[in-house]
């Protein structure tokens, strides 16, 4: 924005509001430089999650105020675009963040000085009145036909412009009708996307339990029945996909990090059309205390030093689950396959996956004899981390395609505490796609959720989040999933690398309609005939999962 400069030699006083959600508004009124921030050594201090400490500074530069951003993390918006300079005009609102507190700017104008011609108005005036006014008084000769010419003039605009304002008018109904009809089809297509989703899901629920009695009863006519449910899937998720890229979903306008909140999300099984409006700065929250802390870093460099990155991964690929539920680890253990819990009614849960003792028996891993003692114990596999790895992909997916119809982030809340709470709440949803997962459960239950089970969930999709692309987010190391690339990739797979990578610029619509990442079986899409790795699949993964479906007959 242009804004003329004026000959001033002081700075005019900048009357300063800000106004937070809950609060009182406040005044400030400043005639030199200030900076704006979270911090108490800041003029203009704001208390709100979404302000840096020092988020930017209003200072007065070439005869006009301007407002700078300091590299605050949420950035200054007006309109709603983000821009790191704004000027200011006469009344200027801005936001620190586009969800963050409003601040608004009003500027006194300097008093003209007597004499500019502006105070001429009152000569002027008389003459209006004396030519054009509606006095009686006796006029000459000269000033009767000023009037008379100023009377013609007058019709002639008057028929002019009222063919101008009704053209105008056409226009603006004929627009705002436009705009409705846009309005309400945007809204249909949304409804149809959020259907095609849910009705996706479904198909994998089902998938995930014909897949299950198939195996069970080596039924080849179960197999035909998974390979027709997994085209009908198939050709959903291009529509749904089409609908993403139709509807800008993810829009360039978005930032980086946002982007990379939803692919997670959507990674993990969730609808992004249907996402609760403070999902992304909850995630965000949690981002942030991950940023005050060296545990992740430490915790990754634990599993790459030590090859659990590697087995993880390929352990969930085969298993047709999302290799990013790596992340639940983690928050369980922090990659410690001798960590043992605190005792509970259910016994001690051991291990990097932290199995107690009633599921590990049920998924095939042996108890030692020190089940009751928080120590290792040698003779119990839930401390052979790569055994329990391939019980806890096989208890995810079973969570997966039973009790979580298909929502990752309602996996993950069953894992922590399903038998306790959160079981009972998620069985008290109806059973289907739709009205059963993590929205849903936020939505209906968010007071009867435990505190450590909220905790325990945005800790992993936050961390999923940043592991994506760490550096991003302040950290010094790379996304430990990186080296799932591999040149061997069926060239249908790599298409939907590529739509990855057009999905975080931006780009999505400069290319052919993309495919986000599809899971399969009990999480979601991987069939006999067409097995399929997420994201990026080193060649061990894409061969695992290969072998597990030409194993089938």
């Amino acid at each position: 924005m242009i804004v003329p400069k004026m000959p001033i030699s002081s700075p005019p006083p900048l009357q300063v509001t800000v106004g937070t959600p809950g609060l009182e508004d406040k005044r400030f009124e400043f005639t030199e430089l200030f900076r704006i921030g979270r911090t108490e050594e800041c003029e203009v201090c704001v208390k709100d999650e979404h302000v840096s400490r020092i988020h930017a500074e209003v200072s007065f530069e070439n005869g006009a105020w301007q407002i700078r951003d300091l590299d605050s993390t949420n950035g200054l918006y007006s309109l709603g675009q983000r821009l790191e300079r704004i000027s200011i005009v006469e009344s200027t609102s801005i936001r620190l963040g586009i969800e963050g507190p409003e601040v608004r700017f009003q500027m006194e104008q300097p008093a003209r000085k007597d004499g500019d011609p502006a105070s001429d108005g009152a000569v002027v005036a008389r003459y209006v009145e004396h030519y054009f006014g509606n006095s009686n008084e006796p006029v000459g000769e000269h000033t009767m036909f000023v009037r008379e010419a100023f009377a013609r003039v007058q019709t002639k605009q008057k028929r002019k412009y009222g063919f101008i304002v009704g053209a105008l008018v056409l226009c603006i109904v004929a627009a705002g009708t436009y705009a409705i009809y846009e309005h309400q089809q945007v809204k249909k297509q949304r409804a149809m996307a959020e259907d095609l989703f849910y009705a996706m899901k479904s198909l994998e629920v089902d998938i995930a339990r014909l897949e299950s009695v198939a195996r069970s009863t080596n039924n080849q006519q179960g197999i035909e029945e998974l390979r027709r449910y997994g085209k009908q899937r198939d050709d959903a998720a291009q529509t749904y996909n089409q609908f993403l890229t139709t509807l800008h979903v993810y829009s360039p306008k978005l930032s980086p990090q946002e982007r990379l909140v939803m692919r997670v999300a959507r990674i993990f099984g969730e609808c992004e059309l249907d996402m609760p409006p403070d999902f992304m700065a909850e995630v965000n929250r949690y981002i942030k205390l991950w940023q005050s802390s060296g545990r992740l870093a430490r915790a990754v460099n634990t599993a790459n030093k030590n090859n659990y990155t590697s087995t993880i991964s390929q352990e969930f690929l085969a298993q047709g689950l999302p290799p990013q539920f790596f992340y639940l680890a983690l928050e369980e253990s922090d990659f410690d396959p001798y960590a043992s819990g605190p005792p509970t009614r259910m016994g001690i849960a051991k291990g990097m996956w932290q199995f107690i003792p009633d599921t590990a028996a049920k998924y095939g891993l042996r108890v030692g004899p020190l089940v009751d003692m928080r120590r290792p114990d040698p003779s119990d596999d839930r401390h052979h981390f790569d055994k329990e790895t391939k019980a806890a992909a096989r208890y995810i997916k079973d969570l997966y395609g039973t009790d979580a119809q298909a929502s990752g982030l309602l996996v993950m809340a069953c894992y922590n505490w399903g038998e306790g709470s959160v079981l009972p709440l998620v069985r008290s949803l109806p059973l289907n796609p739709r009205e059963r997962n993590f929205w849903q459960l936020l939505t209906k239950h968010r007071d009867k959720i435990p505190d450590a089970t909220y905790d325990y969930v945005f800790y992993i999709i936050s961390a999923a989040v940043i592991g994506e692309n760490p550096r991003l987010f302040g950290f010094d190391f790379d996304n430990p999933l990186a080296d799932l690339e591999s040149k061997n990739t069926p060239a249908s797979v790599q298409n939907d690398f590529l739509a990855d990578d057009l999905l975080l610029n931006g780009e999505s619509a400069k290319r052919e309609p993309f495919r986000l990442p599809r899971f399969g079986a009990g999480a979601g899409g991987v069939l006999p005939g067409r097995p399929y790795c997420l994201g990026r699949c080193s060649s061990q993964a894409f061969a695992a999962t290969m072998q597990r479906h030409e194993a089938v007959p």
